[in-house]
């Protein structure tokens, strides 16, 4: 048989360039564009976004993209000359964040599949082709997520602006600060990168990482199945409440907004997790109303298993849910990993997982958001037209309760799958 050329070695590294050039990258971006602007697009229609004025709909769909992946949305106004609005929108909408993050991790991975070993700068070649697309979407999406339009306040309340202020009336606005929009997108799919990498077992990877790939994948696996599994869990929740207790268009906006939001947030709560909150004004937090009830206090509340409980004993039900899935995410990270991986070893790789998941959850599960309308700089007009809501973790505490969560687990995993026949020799000394 004959040896492959080096034309032969430069025109395969060719066809595989080609399997992952310009044109694939458009369809990476298209996909993960498309996919979120129709999850977040269903989200804020069951929200009743398409009333708004203006035909402002579609603005806000770009700026629930824009935020998906971290960007800010910032809010502004003015009753005439004399009166203006201020205000601050920090959420991410998880549900649109997740769809985006399935679809361009699947198309990133498409091209590299069926291989073993990729070289770095092939690798980030590939990457910068979608970066560079990612970054024109970006731009668009921030100079689309604007737009300022009258607000209804109530018949008298209308009535009243326009004898004080004229025939200007009341408007708010919004708009997407582009630079963060920019930066924090482009490190998002950064992270939906390195994500794919480390959770596809046929994803290929440097030489020099081989080594990492028996320690690493097993667990980051096993973290996006734990996540996913807790968002399948709070589906089916979701669509029984829906179904036995109605509100169903408002059940399906949470779920295509940010269900991840929520359950995500009842994982860390039942892990032993506490998280500090305020509710006031209008705003409300789109959870069970027990939250809402904790959060709605005078002053900062902490919620965590114990504040809960006082209102509704079920949720002592979040510690058994949380056990068997972190349970059965260690036998899924054991089984994945060789054989000679120790019990111990199990327990420390499942701990330092879920430390960085927890983490994770905390950074992105915040919510921020303030608004105010005052007269001359001077006050709140009216208590209606002004509130806070803010939901933040303590977060030494959550990755202590993760990291003891995560050492017995890991090893109860590692135990569980010691009957069952895996990669490499079994050494259990």
């Amino acid at each position: 048989m004959r040896s492959p050329t080096p034309s032969d070695q430069a025109s395969s590294r060719g066809r595989g360039a080609a399997r992952h050039g310009w044109a694939q990258a458009v369809v990476t971006v298209l996909a993960g564009l498309v996919a979120m602007t129709v999850v977040a697009a269903l989200g804020l229609w069951a929200a009743g976004a398409t009333d708004l004025p203006d035909n402002a709909y579609p603005r806000v769909v770009a700026a629930t993209v824009a935020a998906a992946v971290g960007g800010t949305i910032e809010l502004s106004g003015s009753a005439g000359a004399f009166a203006a609005t201020e205000g601050g929108l920090t959420v991410i909408p998880l549900s649109v964040t997740l769809a985006g993050t399935l679809v361009i991790a699947t198309a990133f991975l498409r091209p590299l599949r069926h291989r073993a070993v990729a070289g770095a700068p092939e690798l980030a070649g590939w990457a910068a082709r979608v970066a560079a697309l990612w970054l024109v979407a970006l731009i668009v999406l921030s100079l689309v997520a604007r737009e300022t339009f009258p607000i209804s306040l109530g018949d008298d309340v209308d009535e009243d602006l326009g004898d004080l202020f004229g025939d200007s009336g009341a408007e708010v606005g919004f708009t997407s600060d582009v630079p963060q929009t920019v930066l924090f997108g482009l490190l998002w799919l950064a992270g939906v990168f390195v994500l794919a990498l480390l959770v596809s077992r046929g994803a290929p990877l440097p030489a020099r990482l081989l080594r990492f790939q028996e320690s690493v994948r097993p667990a980051a696996h096993a973290m996006v199945v734990l996540l996913l599994a807790c968002v399948a869990v709070g589906l089916v929740i979701a669509v029984v409440v829906a179904a036995t207790r109605g509100h169903a268009r408002t059940t399906f906006a949470v779920i295509m907004l940010g269900l991840p939001n929520l359950v995500w947030l009842a994982f860390t709560i039942g892990l032993g997790a506490s998280w500090k909150g305020h509710v006031e004004g209008p705003f409300a937090l789109p959870m069970p109303h027990v939250l809402d009830q904790v959060l709605r206090t005078p002053q900062d509340t902490t919620l965590n298993l114990l504040t809960l409980a006082e209102y509704d004993g079920n949720v002592w039900w979040l510690l058994v849910v949380d056990a068997v899935l972190l349970s059965a995410a260690a036998f899924v990270m054991a089984v994945r990993s060789p054989a000679r991986v120790r019990w111990w070893q199990h327990s420390v790789h499942m701990a330092v997982a879920l430390v960085l998941t927890v983490l994770m959850i905390c950074l992105v599960g915040r919510i921020g958001a303030r608004y105010g309308l005052s007269v001359l700089g001077i006050g709140d007009l009216g208590g209606s037209l002004s509130g806070e809501l803010y939901l933040r973790p303590e977060l030494w505490s959550a990755l202590g309760f993760a990291a003891l969560w995560g050492l017995v687990t890991g090893s109860l995993g590692g135990l569980l799958a010691k009957r069952v026949r895996r990669r490499g020799e079994v050494d259990w000394a």
